[in-house]
């Protein structure tokens, strides 16, 4: 039976400074990308630290349809995937990614290059995510798509471009290095999932990025962690490379704590003038949101790497400073930096984050919309938003089934009384037990 979710969380304003030592789950970009390289791995990977959420459950559970082996123990967050060596083991299998999409476009890829006919479903908010340049790149690459609804989108039907292999067929995919182009500038994951799968293309590959944007924190990410699983990926700054009969291998593999949840409590510190410590959270940690931690020293806090995790001290009263931010790079952190910005002493501007408005909710005209309700003064454009110093007042916050807009506008309601945040059961995408330890913290 389906666990009945909290409808509403009314947040509790604190009346002092936070002084917090936070333990937060794995991250759910390196668990989906460590699940996908153990499965192309050449026997058993032991995971470590993996995040259980609604995210990586649906990631799990289209292995399992996919035919692989997959052992989990979710109190010690230890999942154990027994890899084929870059062979998907059922050669026709229906798959469900939910709203996961790192899950759609990860397994997608996956599927295009294999030898099998797989169908991708996913839920209604999937649905409208963008997919096209992927579907294309597949297409080209040799794999068929046959599209369930609408153009474009999932749901899909994908043959695998080495399917005329398995039934006996001559391949026109040949033996020399794959040519490929790609637009990464509505999601990197589109690159991340052609590089994750490169062991399954024996020939190897070359991909020419056509966008502006050529690399991004998370194709770092991708390219750091397939390293570490014995495959190198080239790049001059304009394409990238994987080399021919390359193989995953790897035994064991630890994550690393979830820093895109982590700065909702360093931002909890910037908001109050205290101090947050998050439990194994360094400087040498790979994800792209510790630059986030830069944006706080811009707003006057202070930032130090301590041995139990990184320590943020806030401002004296939450006195923070205004700021113009580039935050393409680390947009997850957008709603962050939004929900704090009316208590900043002159203007927040956030900008280049065009591509927010196709993730799980239209992001940018959300921190419009939702603030807007709470009495901000705001400023919206294609692809930034400006917000001025206002003194937000107490309303329900509509949370668009997106798990960031509910954890970053929970913020307000520590230096505001009365804002209670809707259908917060959403943030079990990736942190189900956010509010639970965000009242733990509030009441000790």
């Amino acid at each position: 039976m389906e666990e009945k979710r909290l409808e509403q969380y009314k947040v509790k304003t604190l009346t002092h400074p936070v002084d917090w030592m936070v333990k937060v789950p794995g991250s759910k970009s390196i668990t989906n990308r460590a699940l996908l390289l153990a499965a192309l791995s050449d026997g058993p990977v032991r995971l470590e630290g993996v995040l259980f959420s609604d995210d990586s459950g649906y990631f799990l559970g289209a292995l399992r349809a996919l035919g692989f082996d997959i052992s989990e123990e979710a109190d010690t967050k230890i999942v154990t995937v027994r890899g084929r060596c870059g062979i998907i083991p059922r050669k026709e299998a229906e798959i469900y990614v939910g709203s996961a999409g790192t899950a759609a476009r990860f397994l997608t890829a996956m599927a295009g290059f294999s030898d099998g006919v797989y169908k991708v479903m996913a839920s209604e908010q999937m649905k409208r995510r963008p997919m096209k340049p992927l579907f294309e790149l597949l297409e080209r690459a040799g794999a068929s798509v046959t599209y369930l609804e609408q153009e474009g989108f999932l749901p899909v039907c994908i043959r695998g471009r080495d399917f005329d292999k398995m039934i006996g067929r001559e391949s026109s995919a040949g033996n020399c290095p794959l040519e490929l182009e790609l637009d990464i500038s509505r999601s990197t994951q589109f690159l991340s999932a052609l590089l994750l799968t490169g062991p399954m293309i024996k020939q190897g590959f070359s991909v020419h990025i056509t966008s502006e944007k050529t690399d991004g924190s998370y194709i770092r990410i991708t390219r750091k962690m397939m390293q570490e699983f014995g495959v190198s990926v080239g790049f001059d700054g304009k394409s990238y490379t994987v080399g021919a009969n390359t193989s995953c291998h790897r035994e064991t593999y630890r994550i690393e704590p979830d820093v895109s949840a982590a700065c909702y409590f360093y931002a909890a510190a910037a908001l109050t003038g205290g101090t947050s410590v998050v439990e194994n959270v360094h400087y040498d940690n790979s994800q792209g949101d510790l630059k986030f931690l830069e944006v706080l020293k811009q707003m006057g806090c202070a930032v130090e790497d301590l041995s139990e995790g990184i320590c943020v001290r806030g401002p004296a009263e939450g006195r923070l400073h205004g700021v113009t931010v580039d935050m393409n790079d680390f947009s997850d952190q957008a709603l962050t930096l939004a929900a704090i910005a009316p208590f900043a002493d002159s203007k927040v501007k956030i900008a280049n984050i065009a591509h927010i408005r196709k993730q799980e909710s239209d992001r940018l005209s959300v921190i419009v919309t939702e603030l807007t309700k709470l009495g901000v003064s705001c400023e919206e454009s294609a692809d930034s938003v400006v917000i001025h110093p206002s003194m937000p007042h107490a309303g329900v916050v509509s949370t668009y089934e997106d798990h960031r807009v509910a954890m970053a506008f929970s913020l307000i309601g520590l230096r505001v009384e009365g804002i209670v945040i809707d259908n917060p059961g959403c943030c079990a995408k990736t942190f189900a037990q956010y509010f639970e330890v965000l009242t733990k913290l509030c009441v000790e």
